[in-house]
């Protein structure tokens, strides 16, 4: 929760391959203090069923700058892994993750609250500042 010296974040995954939540990934928060500070790893947490993370850290008094880091190679493996069971001729080359990690960064002020959703695909995502 945001305060008048604080800003708050949450975030969601949307698997667009599917058209579904992530579940299971795990999410990093990190923080700094100004453009030139030293980045603060404040804690994570994973997506639920829902694709979102509800209990992400607090952000320290003075943030001005966020760092999201998504874990996405393992869901990836995963869901890869599950489909090579149900359809083995259909295997892929073993070409692997092309994105093993997403990282967002982004400025914050205080009072505000940053809902930043991931919209993910194994060969592409994109983000935004959500409501």
């Amino acid at each position: 929760m945001s305060t008048s010296t604080t800003a708050s974040v949450s975030t969601h995954i949307l698997d667009t391959s599917i058209g579904r939540p992530a579940e299971a990934v795990a999410v990093q928060l990190s923080a700094r203090q100004g453009p030139g500070a030293d980045w603060q790893a404040l804690g994570g947490s994973a997506t639920d069923a829902d694709g979102r993370c509800k209990d992400l850290p607090a952000l320290p008094e003075g943030t001005t700058h966020v760092r999201l880091d998504f874990a996405v190679e393992p869901y990836f493996e995963k869901k890869q892994a599950d489909a090579q069971q149900d359809a083995p001729a259909n295997r892929d080359s073993g070409a692997g993750v092309f994105f093993p990690e997403v990282a967002i960064t982004f400025a914050v002020v205080p009072g505000e609250h940053y809902h930043v959703p991931l919209l993910l695909n194994p060969f592409g995502y994109s983000v935004y500042r959500g409501s």
